[in-house]
């Protein structure tokens, strides 16, 4: 079993920037690809992008790349979600999620455990 915690959203303006972070705990955090996701009012939940057990690899949905960096920290059990050059169409509720397969796989059905969720909004 992994719990995940995320924190660090809120109200932001269009151009601005903010790091959320997931803290697991429960099993070994380096034995699990991480996955950030999204969910705006009215929508499917959607791929945000993941990075591998060791942080060697990441992958990113085409409407944040370039914009968005994902990293990890082993030792602290955490993973982050750097958001820089946000625009209103970011608003959503953001997810965290550990991939058991260590895949990164952009399909929700990989990850096993979910944290609960932190909002972010951005006003143009």
């Amino acid at each position: 079993q992994v719990q995940l915690v995320e924190s660090g959203g809120g109200l932001m303006q269009a151009g601005g920037s903010l790091r959320l972070s997931c803290v697991a705990s429960g099993r070994t955090f380096s034995s699990y690809a991480m996955g950030w996701f999204r969910q705006a009012p009215g929508k499917e939940r959607e791929f945000v992008g993941s990075i591998s057990r060791s942080g060697g690899r990441t992958d990113y949905s085409d409407s944040v790349e370039g914009r968005f960096t994902i990293s990890r920290d082993n030792a602290r059990d955490t993973v982050y979600l750097q958001m820089n050059s946000l625009k209103p169409e970011d608003t959503a509720v953001y997810y965290c999620a550990a991939d058991p397969s260590g895949l990164g796989s952009r399909s929700r059905g990989w990850y096993y455990y979910w944290g609960q969720g932190t909002q972010v909004t951005v006003s143009s």
